[in-house]
């Protein structure tokens, strides 16, 4: 017989709730803290008195890692739906809000290549609110489990969420295999080349003389474990040269640093083009050779079926997608991420570099 509502036990306490819902999607106390403004060590003590309410555990707590229990996993479900009843509930009570668009990307690509063009989309998207998260584990080498979890918002929040990831594409098979919901595509496998200032420029004759030239190298595309190896020797050998430089380079963590320290005179760097195509136009950057070589690794757009659904969703995955068809041997459209771009020999353009 089904026990009288004023019979049933008492609730914990929402705070519990929210921190271990939080934690469930995350896999992680750090992750979920990091969401709830609070420290994880306030999570596990949540988690704890939790588990201390219920009378059994929730989680097993790994070396490192966090797995649920089939108690947590039972009770997750119901959770979710209780914290996005109250959201619903609250929400509803509150002026209508614009739909918003959040589209989580590297730095590089948010800052060089996506954010001056934002402007375009505005007019084909009247009403919808885009937020653009910048954030390093949009690369593949770091925690790209970090990307996709950003595709599973919290409760309240109504934002589709989308996810530009770079990398070889094999983290992105991995989990469209776990989830097929997952939807992937190629988006763009940009052409990298040297570039720097103009007066560096002129004192850079042939590619052999970039041994003795600051190298500046971009750490973000360092390749993972049995990943393809990218970088400057790569570049050096595809275009005749077979020996090592004779300086010592500088390392920055992402391509923002490493643009705009070559911007600012202090060498050499290997960027992609489209991250540098407004700085060689303006002619603050130089390409001294005018070689480009694709990289074994592309740009790939996440998201969730059912948020591809929505047709602003699918309205601004199409300019994504024309945006990168405009930039030379991008390809556009779905394609297998277990089957990464191969480099391409460097082109030798008649015309003089930008």
């Amino acid at each position: 017989m089904t026990t009288p509502p004023d019979r049933l036990p008492p609730l914990p306490p929402l705070p519990l709730l929210r921190s271990f819902e939080a934690a469930a999607r995350h896999l992680s106390f750090k992750l979920a803290a990091a969401e709830l403004c609070v420290t994880p060590a306030a999570v596990s003590q949540q988690i704890k008195a939790l588990e201390d309410h219920l009378g059994q555990p929730l989680f097993q707590r790994l070396t490192r890692a966090l797995a649920l229990t089939e108690a947590g996993r039972a009770l997750l479900p119901g959770v979710r739906a209780g914290l996005d009843a109250l959201a619903a509930a609250v929400h509803g009570l509150q002026p209508a809000r614009a739909p918003v668009l959040a589209l989580h990307a590297p730095p590089s690509l948010a800052q060089h290549w996506l954010l001056p063009r934002l402007a375009e989309v505005d007019s084909q998207l009247p009403g919808v609110e885009i937020r653009l998260d910048s954030r390093a584990d949009a690369v593949e080498a770091a925690a790209g489990a970090a990307v996709l979890a950003a595709l599973d918002p919290p409760p309240g929040d109504a934002a589709w969420h989308l996810a530009l990831v770079y990398g070889p594409g094999r983290f992105v098979a991995a989990a469209r295999a776990a989830d097929p919901e997952l939807l992937v595509d190629a988006l763009l496998t940009p052409a990298h080349g040297p570039v720097c200032t103009p007066a560096l420029a002129a004192q850079l004759t042939r590619p052999e003389a970039l041994l003795d030239a600051v190298l500046l190298h971009d750490d973000t595309v360092r390749p993972a474990p049995g990943g393809p190896a990218w970088g400057w020797p790569q570049w050096l050998a595809a275009a005749g040269v077979g020996a090592a430089p004779r300086r010592a380079g500088r390392r920055f963590s992402n391509a923002v640093l490493a643009i705009a320290a070559a911007r600012a005179g202090q060498g050499v760097a290997l960027a992609a083009r489209p991250m540098v195509a407004d700085e060689l136009a303006a002619g603050r950057l130089v390409a001294p050779f005018g070689q480009t070589l694709a990289a074994p690794y592309r740009y790939w757009l996440v998201r969730r079926r059912a948020t591809a659904a929505h047709p602003a969703v699918a309205t601004f995955c199409r300019w994504l997608q024309a945006c990168a068809a405009d930039e030379a041997g991008a390809p556009a459209g779905p394609a297998d991420p277990a089957d990464p771009a191969k480099p391409e020999p460097p082109a030798h353009p008649s015309e003089s570099p930008r």
